[in-house]
């Protein structure tokens, strides 16, 4: 009997996560039912105070082959690789190689700083925090021209001089620090400082600077710059209509230098917002604070340094990818939500309400305890 009652005790919380699990499998199958344009759906739920690591996949992983999709396939994360750059400039401070607040103009080549104030803009004025938070004033080589030739030459091996070129192109200097202006450039520009103060490709140094092999995160890495990883699943395909694109047919140099360029799986893009909100990565309380503060009033910015805060009813730090990758972390439930959508239109109809309503079921389990 004390056996019974002693196997019973420890069941109750092992049946509470797996009718937990269920409803988020029903949601997101319901959710697909009804969005099956979408293609794929890969979700992971992180919350360790629950005790739940549940990857879940719906759909196909191509169009062509229409093979399943699977929770493990790895995608391209695109902008979800900001998070990753910025913590490592973050853990560079955090070692005393620079300040937040120190200048770039001594912090870039020769040849960028050259580029820079030949067209009038002012390097001993922009910080590592412009950059982080978007505030720089630098205009983005990212427009609609750009999405035009990456279209008409989907081949073409960037690099990254050419596209600091087309950013001094773009147009002139803006003001500094007062307008947040989402730019690709100030994250290039970011890994040029990590090279230039670890004496070492950005790639290979950031994956020391955040620890993936302490962390065992062996399946994120630099897209066409690092090797791809053993015994991992392949890429799987993600599409944007508007420019008739599958991500397999673009030379991922377009977007590989900083501002996009990191594969990884739903999994290891969960666990390294709960690493780095849990002090794993960034170990300075106040270094990490200071990475989900807001830099300009929330009215006019909700971007912090690498990281945007919402106020979703609970607060929310978040990342989004241009191919349609979202991870969400929240304080409240200690728990970080990926969903990675196939079709990037489909990104801003499916994301949210996933990651919205499973931090809310999270959060409400929390608060029983």
């Amino acid at each position: 009997m004390k056996k019974i009652l002693l196997l019973n005790f420890f069941l109750i919380p092992l049946l509470g996560f797996a009718q937990l699990q269920a409803v988020f499998q029903h949601k997101v199958d319901s959710i697909y039912e009804k969005n099956k344009d979408a293609i794929g759906i890969i979700i992971h739920v992180e919350a360790p105070k629950q005790n739940i690591s549940w990857s879940y996949a719906k759909g196909i992983a191509s169009i062509g082959t229409n093979e399943p999709l699977a929770d493990q396939q790895p995608v391209l994360i695109a902008s979800n690789t900001k998070p990753y750059v910025a913590a490592a400039i973050l853990r560079l401070v955090e070692k005393g190689e620079f300040s937040i607040d120190q200048p770039i103009l001594n912090l870039l080549s020769r040849k960028t700083r050259n580029l820079f104030q030949k067209s009038g803009y002012k390097l001993d004025a922009i910080t590592i925090k412009h950059l982080l938070s978007h505030t720089s004033g630098i205009q983005d080589y990212v427009n609609e021209n750009y999405f035009e030739f990456v279209s008409k030459h989907p081949k073409y091996k960037w690099k990254k001089e050419e596209q600091i070129k087309r950013s001094i192109d773009a147009g002139p200097p803006q003001a500094i620090g007062e307008k947040f202006s989402y730019a690709d450039i100030n994250y290039l520009l970011l890994t040029e400082i990590i090279e230039l103060k670890t004496h070492e490709p950005f790639f290979k140094a950031m994956r020391d600077l955040l620890r993936y092999g302490e962390l065992n995160l062996t399946k994120t890495w630099f897209i066409n710059l690092e090797n791809y990883p053993k015994n991992t699943l392949p890429l799987a395909h993600q599409y944007a209509n508007k420019y008739n694109w599958d991500s397999y047919d673009i030379d991922p140099s377009w977007d590989l230098y900083g501002g996009g360029g990191i594969a990884a799986t739903a999994k290891e893009s969960a666990l390294f917002f709960q690493y780095l909100f849990n002090g794993k990565i960034i170990q300075n309380k106040q270094l990490l604070k200071a990475m989900y503060t807001d830099v300009l009033p929330s009215e006019k910015s909700k971007y912090c340094l690498g990281i945007y805060h919402f106020n979703l009813g609970f607060n929310a730090y978040y990342h989004g990818g241009w191919w349609g990758t979202d991870v969400i972390y929240s304080p409240e439930s200690d728990a970080t939500i990926t969903v990675f959508t196939l079709q990037k239109e489909f990104q801003h109809v499916i994301n949210p309400f996933i990651g919205k309503e499973f931090q809310k079921l999270l959060i409400a389990e929390q608060e029983k305890k």
